[in-house]
Protein backbone atom coordinates (compact mmCIF):
# COMPACT_ATOMS: atom_id res chain seq x y z
CA UNK A 1 0.00 0.00 0.00
CA UNK A 2 1.44 3.17 -1.14
CA UNK A 3 0.76 6.28 0.83
CA UNK A 4 -0.03 8.89 -1.43
CA UNK A 5 1.09 12.50 -1.92
CA UNK A 6 -1.82 14.10 -3.68
CA UNK A 7 -1.90 17.29 -6.19
CA UNK A 8 -5.38 18.47 -6.48
CA UNK A 9 -6.48 20.98 -9.20
CA UNK A 10 -9.80 22.67 -9.40
CA UNK A 11 -11.26 26.43 -9.98
CA UNK A 12 -15.23 26.70 -8.58
CA UNK A 13 -16.91 25.87 -5.79
CA UNK A 14 -18.01 22.36 -6.68
CA UNK A 15 -14.48 21.25 -6.90
CA UNK A 16 -14.37 22.98 -3.45
CA UNK A 17 -16.69 20.28 -1.74
CA UNK A 18 -14.71 17.55 -2.97
CA UNK A 19 -11.18 19.16 -1.79
CA UNK A 20 -12.53 19.62 1.16
CA UNK A 21 -13.18 15.53 1.59
CA UNK A 22 -10.01 14.66 0.21
CA UNK A 23 -8.78 17.04 3.60
CA UNK A 24 -11.48 15.45 5.82
CA UNK A 25 -10.03 12.18 5.17
CA UNK A 26 -6.80 12.99 6.35
CA UNK A 27 -5.25 12.17 2.86
CA UNK A 28 -2.10 14.67 2.34
CA UNK A 29 -2.13 17.39 -0.43
CA UNK A 30 1.18 18.16 -0.96
CA UNK A 31 -0.07 21.38 -3.70
CA UNK A 32 -2.97 22.82 -5.10
CA UNK A 33 -3.63 24.08 -8.69
CA UNK A 34 -6.39 26.77 -9.63
CA UNK A 35 -6.80 29.59 -12.35
CA UNK A 36 -5.09 32.55 -12.20
CA UNK A 37 -7.52 35.44 -10.51
CA UNK A 38 -9.80 37.47 -12.71
CA UNK A 39 -11.18 40.94 -13.14
CA UNK A 40 -14.89 40.42 -11.87
CA UNK A 41 -17.64 43.41 -11.02
CA UNK A 42 -18.65 46.40 -12.34
CA UNK A 43 -14.56 48.05 -9.74
CA UNK A 44 -13.14 44.88 -12.24
CA UNK A 45 -11.17 44.11 -8.79
CA UNK A 46 -9.30 40.78 -8.95
CA UNK A 47 -11.15 37.63 -8.07
CA UNK A 48 -9.56 35.24 -6.62
CA UNK A 49 -11.38 31.68 -7.60
CA UNK A 50 -13.19 29.35 -4.98
CA UNK A 51 -10.59 26.65 -4.52
CA UNK A 52 -7.71 29.48 -4.09
CA UNK A 53 -9.89 30.89 -1.07
CA UNK A 54 -10.06 27.38 0.42
CA UNK A 55 -6.51 27.07 -0.26
CA UNK A 56 -5.32 30.04 1.53
CA UNK A 57 -7.96 29.35 4.37
CA UNK A 58 -6.22 26.19 4.92
CA UNK A 59 -2.84 27.04 4.42
CA UNK A 60 -2.02 24.57 0.94
CA UNK A 61 0.85 24.88 -1.25
CA UNK A 62 -1.10 26.77 -4.03
CA UNK A 63 0.39 27.33 -7.83
CA UNK A 64 -1.48 29.60 -10.18
CA UNK A 65 0.16 28.96 -13.57
CA UNK A 66 -1.29 31.17 -16.67
CA UNK A 67 0.40 28.52 -18.93
CA UNK A 68 0.56 25.13 -17.81
CA UNK A 69 4.04 24.22 -19.85
CA UNK A 70 5.74 27.05 -18.65
CA UNK A 71 9.25 25.69 -17.38
CA UNK A 72 8.90 27.21 -14.10
CA UNK A 73 5.74 25.85 -13.62
CA UNK A 74 6.30 22.93 -14.30
CA UNK A 75 9.87 22.41 -11.98
CA UNK A 76 7.39 23.83 -9.51
CA UNK A 77 4.96 20.95 -10.04
CA UNK A 78 7.73 18.11 -9.46
CA UNK A 79 9.46 19.72 -6.97
CA UNK A 80 5.75 18.75 -4.99
CA UNK A 81 7.12 15.42 -5.30
CA UNK A 82 3.63 13.89 -5.72
CA UNK A 83 2.53 10.21 -6.88
CA UNK A 84 -1.10 10.87 -7.77
CA UNK A 85 -3.46 14.31 -9.27
CA UNK A 86 -6.88 14.72 -8.61
CA UNK A 87 -8.57 17.06 -11.11
CA UNK A 88 -12.43 18.91 -10.37
CA UNK A 89 -13.42 20.74 -13.13
CA UNK A 90 -10.54 22.25 -14.33
CA UNK A 91 -9.17 22.84 -17.28
CA UNK A 92 -7.30 20.73 -19.92
CA UNK A 93 -3.89 19.73 -19.40
CA UNK A 94 -0.63 19.07 -21.25
CA UNK A 95 0.57 15.24 -21.37
CA UNK A 96 3.81 16.68 -19.82
CA UNK A 97 1.37 17.30 -16.56
CA UNK A 98 -1.21 14.27 -16.43
CA UNK A 99 1.79 11.67 -17.53
CA UNK A 100 4.19 13.18 -14.12
CA UNK A 101 3.02 11.38 -11.02
CA UNK A 102 3.67 8.13 -10.90
CA UNK A 103 -0.09 6.62 -9.98
CA UNK A 104 -1.37 8.62 -12.76
CA UNK A 105 -4.18 11.46 -12.87
CA UNK A 106 -7.82 10.73 -12.76
CA UNK A 107 -10.26 13.37 -13.05
CA UNK A 108 -14.07 13.05 -11.42
CA UNK A 109 -16.82 14.81 -14.15
CA UNK A 110 -20.40 15.18 -12.70
CA UNK A 111 -21.78 12.98 -15.35
CA UNK A 112 -22.18 9.08 -16.55
CA UNK A 113 -19.75 9.12 -18.93
CA UNK A 114 -19.62 8.73 -21.80
CA UNK A 115 -22.62 11.07 -21.97
CA UNK A 116 -22.32 14.50 -21.67
CA UNK A 117 -18.73 15.28 -21.72
CA UNK A 118 -17.99 18.54 -22.39
CA UNK A 119 -18.19 21.91 -19.87
CA UNK A 120 -21.81 21.96 -18.73
CA UNK A 121 -22.83 18.17 -17.87
CA UNK A 122 -25.21 19.32 -14.82
CA UNK A 123 -27.58 21.50 -17.24
CA UNK A 124 -27.48 19.83 -20.34
CA UNK A 125 -28.83 16.61 -17.97
CA UNK A 126 -31.65 18.33 -16.91
CA UNK A 127 -32.23 21.02 -20.30
CA UNK A 128 -32.48 17.62 -22.28
CA UNK A 129 -34.70 16.25 -19.69
CA UNK A 130 -32.57 13.72 -18.03
CA UNK A 131 -34.14 11.58 -15.04
CA UNK A 132 -30.78 10.06 -13.81
CA UNK A 133 -27.46 11.64 -13.51
CA UNK A 134 -24.04 10.90 -11.53
CA UNK A 135 -20.57 11.23 -11.45
CA UNK A 136 -17.84 9.34 -13.19
CA UNK A 137 -14.19 8.94 -11.96
CA UNK A 138 -11.25 8.55 -15.08
CA UNK A 139 -8.29 8.38 -15.80
CA UNK A 140 -7.24 11.31 -17.96
CA UNK A 141 -5.67 10.69 -21.60
CA UNK A 142 -5.22 13.52 -24.24
CA UNK A 143 -9.09 13.84 -24.81
CA UNK A 144 -11.43 15.78 -23.62
CA UNK A 145 -13.78 13.39 -20.52
CA UNK A 146 -12.52 10.16 -22.70
CA UNK A 147 -10.55 8.40 -20.54
CA UNK A 148 -10.56 4.68 -18.80
CA UNK A 149 -13.56 4.82 -16.81
CA UNK A 150 -12.67 4.16 -12.69
CA UNK A 151 -16.22 4.27 -10.87
CA UNK A 152 -19.06 5.63 -11.25
CA UNK A 153 -21.98 6.79 -9.25
CA UNK A 154 -25.93 7.33 -10.65
CA UNK A 155 -28.61 9.56 -8.96
CA UNK A 156 -32.13 10.25 -10.21
CA UNK A 157 -33.22 14.01 -11.45
CA UNK A 158 -36.38 15.61 -9.68
CA UNK A 159 -38.46 16.80 -11.89
CA UNK A 160 -38.55 20.77 -11.12
CA UNK A 161 -34.88 20.23 -9.68
CA UNK A 162 -32.82 22.90 -11.04
CA UNK A 163 -28.94 23.26 -12.22
CA UNK A 164 -28.20 24.68 -8.87
CA UNK A 165 -29.45 22.33 -6.43
CA UNK A 166 -28.56 19.23 -8.39
CA UNK A 167 -24.87 21.07 -8.34
CA UNK A 168 -25.01 20.52 -4.64
CA UNK A 169 -26.20 17.40 -4.39
CA UNK A 170 -23.65 15.91 -7.49
CA UNK A 171 -20.71 17.58 -5.23
CA UNK A 172 -21.85 15.37 -2.08
CA UNK A 173 -21.86 12.49 -4.50
CA UNK A 174 -18.42 13.48 -6.11
CA UNK A 175 -16.74 13.70 -2.85
CA UNK A 176 -17.67 9.83 -1.82
CA UNK A 177 -16.71 8.83 -5.70
CA UNK A 178 -13.26 10.47 -5.16
CA UNK A 179 -12.34 9.21 -2.02
CA UNK A 180 -13.37 5.62 -2.94
CA UNK A 181 -11.28 6.56 -5.99
CA UNK A 182 -8.54 7.32 -3.69
CA UNK A 183 -8.87 3.89 -1.32
CA UNK A 184 -8.57 1.71 -4.95
CA UNK A 185 -5.71 3.42 -5.84
CA UNK A 186 -3.52 3.37 -2.45
CA UNK A 187 -4.58 -0.12 -2.35
CA UNK A 188 -3.61 -0.71 -5.83
CA UNK A 189 -6.95 -2.03 -6.50
CA UNK A 190 -7.99 0.07 -9.69
CA UNK A 191 -9.73 -1.78 -12.59
CA UNK A 192 -10.61 0.38 -15.69
CA UNK A 193 -13.02 0.07 -18.11
CA UNK A 194 -12.20 1.38 -21.51
CA UNK A 195 -15.09 4.53 -22.77
CA UNK A 196 -17.01 3.11 -25.75
CA UNK A 197 -18.43 5.31 -28.36
CA UNK A 198 -21.31 5.52 -30.01
CA UNK A 199 -23.28 7.57 -32.13
CA UNK A 200 -25.85 8.46 -29.89
CA UNK A 201 -23.53 10.03 -27.16
CA UNK A 202 -24.76 13.43 -25.88
CA UNK A 203 -22.29 16.68 -25.59
CA UNK A 204 -22.19 18.87 -22.71
CA UNK A 205 -21.52 21.95 -24.98
CA UNK A 206 -20.76 25.04 -23.46
CA UNK A 207 -22.82 27.13 -22.37
CA UNK A 208 -23.09 30.84 -24.37
CA UNK A 209 -25.49 33.69 -25.00
CA UNK A 210 -27.16 31.53 -28.01
CA UNK A 211 -27.80 28.50 -26.35
CA UNK A 212 -29.58 29.84 -23.29
CA UNK A 213 -31.87 32.01 -25.24
CA UNK A 214 -35.60 30.70 -24.64
CA UNK A 215 -37.44 29.48 -27.83
CA UNK A 216 -40.98 30.01 -27.12
CA UNK A 217 -41.66 27.94 -30.11
CA UNK A 218 -40.95 24.69 -28.50
CA UNK A 219 -42.85 22.71 -25.80
CA UNK A 220 -43.75 23.89 -22.49
CA UNK A 221 -42.10 21.11 -20.94
CA UNK A 222 -38.65 21.66 -23.09
CA UNK A 223 -38.69 25.49 -22.10
CA UNK A 224 -39.52 24.58 -18.37
CA UNK A 225 -36.41 22.45 -18.46
CA UNK A 226 -34.36 24.94 -20.11
CA UNK A 227 -34.96 27.49 -17.57
CA UNK A 228 -34.24 25.07 -14.69
CA UNK A 229 -31.01 23.45 -16.44
CA UNK A 230 -29.85 27.18 -16.07
CA UNK A 231 -30.64 28.55 -12.93
CA UNK A 232 -29.28 29.81 -10.52
CA UNK A 233 -26.63 30.42 -12.53
CA UNK A 234 -26.08 31.82 -15.79
CA UNK A 235 -29.91 31.86 -16.29
CA UNK A 236 -32.20 31.37 -19.14
CA UNK A 237 -33.24 34.25 -20.68
CA UNK A 238 -35.60 36.65 -23.54
CA UNK A 239 -37.18 40.00 -24.03
CA UNK A 240 -40.50 41.17 -23.04
CA UNK A 241 -41.82 43.65 -25.21
CA UNK A 242 -44.77 45.74 -23.70
CA UNK A 243 -45.86 49.42 -24.16
CA UNK A 244 -43.10 50.03 -26.67
CA UNK A 245 -40.29 48.92 -24.37
CA UNK A 246 -37.78 45.97 -24.69
CA UNK A 247 -36.76 44.03 -21.63
CA UNK A 248 -33.90 41.63 -21.81
CA UNK A 249 -35.22 39.00 -18.80
CA UNK A 250 -33.65 36.47 -16.98
CA UNK A 251 -35.89 33.52 -15.70
CA UNK A 252 -34.93 31.65 -12.76
CA UNK A 253 -38.15 29.57 -11.77
CA UNK A 254 -41.18 28.61 -14.05
CA UNK A 255 -44.60 26.30 -14.27
CA UNK A 256 -45.88 24.09 -17.03
CA UNK A 257 -49.64 24.53 -17.69
CA UNK A 258 -50.54 22.16 -20.20
CA UNK A 259 -54.07 23.59 -21.67
CA UNK A 260 -55.40 24.49 -25.19
CA UNK A 261 -56.00 28.01 -25.36
CA UNK A 262 -56.38 30.62 -28.58
CA UNK A 263 -53.38 33.00 -27.66
CA UNK A 264 -50.81 33.88 -29.90
CA UNK A 265 -47.19 31.52 -28.92
CA UNK A 266 -44.90 34.25 -26.95
CA UNK A 267 -47.85 36.19 -25.82
CA UNK A 268 -47.61 37.30 -21.96
CA UNK A 269 -50.77 37.33 -20.22
CA UNK A 270 -51.09 38.39 -16.78
CA UNK A 271 -53.49 38.45 -13.40
CA UNK A 272 -52.35 40.83 -10.60
CA UNK A 273 -50.33 38.02 -8.82
CA UNK A 274 -49.46 35.93 -12.15
CA UNK A 275 -47.46 36.22 -15.42
CA UNK A 276 -47.59 33.64 -17.80
CA UNK A 277 -46.31 32.91 -21.48
CA UNK A 278 -48.67 31.09 -24.08
CA UNK A 279 -46.50 28.30 -25.93
CA UNK A 280 -47.67 25.51 -28.09
CA UNK A 281 -49.21 23.30 -26.13
CA UNK A 282 -50.24 25.35 -22.98
CA UNK A 283 -48.32 28.10 -20.48
CA UNK A 284 -44.98 28.86 -19.26
CA UNK A 285 -45.94 30.37 -15.69
CA UNK A 286 -43.41 33.10 -14.94
CA UNK A 287 -42.30 32.53 -11.10
CA UNK A 288 -39.32 34.43 -10.50
CA UNK A 289 -37.69 36.64 -13.08
CA UNK A 290 -35.00 39.72 -12.73
CA UNK A 291 -35.49 42.46 -15.26
CA UNK A 292 -32.09 44.46 -16.46
CA UNK A 293 -30.46 46.77 -13.29
CA UNK A 294 -33.14 45.22 -10.82
CA UNK A 295 -32.64 42.72 -8.35
CA UNK A 296 -34.12 38.88 -8.81
CA UNK A 297 -37.91 39.47 -7.71
CA UNK A 298 -41.20 36.88 -7.86
CA UNK A 299 -43.57 37.08 -10.53
CA UNK A 300 -45.97 39.22 -8.23
CA UNK A 301 -43.90 41.65 -7.14
CA UNK A 302 -43.14 42.76 -10.55
CA UNK A 303 -46.98 43.04 -11.18
CA UNK A 304 -46.94 45.43 -8.05
CA UNK A 305 -44.85 47.84 -10.24
CA UNK A 306 -45.82 47.22 -13.80
CA UNK A 307 -48.49 46.99 -16.10
CA UNK A 308 -48.38 44.61 -18.59
CA UNK A 309 -50.60 45.84 -22.22
CA UNK A 310 -52.45 43.02 -24.06
CA UNK A 311 -50.42 42.81 -26.59
CA UNK A 312 -47.43 42.37 -24.52
CA UNK A 313 -44.91 39.79 -26.44
CA UNK A 314 -42.08 37.02 -25.25
CA UNK A 315 -39.55 36.61 -27.60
Amino acid sequence: MEKLRIVFMGTPEFAVGILDTIIKNNYEVVGVITAVDKPAGRGQKLKYSAVKEYALEHNLKLLQPSNLKDETFLKELQNLNANLQVVVAFRMLPEVVWRMPKLGTFNLHASLLPDYRGAAPINWAIINGETKTGVTTFFIDDKIDTGAMILSKEIGIGAEENAGELHDRLMEVGSSAVVETLALIEKGNVTTTIQVDHSEIKTAYKLNRDNCKVDWNKSAVEIHNLIRGLSPYPSAWCFFKNNGEEWNVKLYEAKVILEQHHFNIGQIITTKKEIKVAVKDGYIQILSLQLPGKKKMQAHELLNGVAFSERAQAE
